[in-house]
């Protein structure tokens, strides 16, 4: 290769880690602009120095030479990075997956234009692009309810009473209380009782409900019940 088509996909390379770390910035999460870039040129590097290295010091005797062992490195030495972006928060809350992924495909990107397959990183750039902001809107539109709905941890600090059950059917609208509510999906999918030393009770709630329903929304729906003292909620 020469050093102008050396260069050229190094920058073809920046291009393509700009415009992940483009999605990922305007989402918010725990992968930018730079990190993205820097691995996809890293990679797209690592892969024409292995590839050139073997042209420029294999002799006709001495060819037992793999002009892809340095990138078979990237794989697993970017895993390392994509492990510092999952975050697992105090709820028990497990994020920064889909970063950790496009960590690993931007490595991905850089080796496949690093050995020149442009026409082939390109359209997978495109199918990332597809997966991430596309299809999962899709299918949710089109697919069951269940794939509609996000996940809401609610904490509730709740009077002396011997009607939790009654609680749990207040939530999920089976009682008369909640009958005039708009929104009667919200459904239970875990509970945790524990009893304090002043005698009151938290409890801790795993809901599902659906994405158009407002953090508010629940937060008042759950003022409205009887012997409850304080509520907290959180969108998971």
């Amino acid at each position: 290769m020469t050093h102008t088509e050396i260069m050229v996909k190094l920058t073809v390379a920046l291009f393509f880690g700009l415009f992940i770390g483009i999605d990922r910035q305007l989402k918010h999460k725990p992968l930018g602009l730079k990190t993205t870039m820097i691995i996809c040129v890293a990679s797209c590097l690592v892969t024409v120095v292995s590839i050139e290295s073997f042209h420029r010091f294999a002799t006709p005797v001495f060819r037992n030479m793999d002009p892809m062992r340095l990138t078979a490195q990237i794989v697993s030495g970017v895993g390392f990075l994509g492990a510092g972006v999952i975050l697992r928060r105090s709820n028990d809350v497990i994020t920064g997956l889909t970063s950790a992924a496009l960590i690993w495909a931007a490595s991905g990107l850089g080796i496949a234009v690093g050995v020149g397959l442009y026409v082939e990183a390109t359209y997978v750039v495109m199918l990332f692009i597809l997966a991430v902001n596309v299809i999962p809107s899709v299918v949710k539109k089109v697919g069951p309810q269940q794939l509609r709905q996000r996940d809401v941890s609610v904490k509730l600090v709740m009077e002396p009473n011997t009607k939790m059950t009654d609680l749990l059917k207040t939530i999920e609208g089976k009682t008369r209380t909640l009958k005039k509510e708009k929104r009667q999906l919200i459904t239970v999918r875990n509970v945790k009782i524990k009893d304090v030393s002043d005698e009151a009770q938290h409890v801790n709630l795993l809901l599902s409900a659906p994405e158009d329903q407002y953090t508010t929304e629940i937060y008042y729906l759950f003022k409205k019940i009887e012997h409850v003292v304080s509520v907290e909620v959180e969108h998971l």
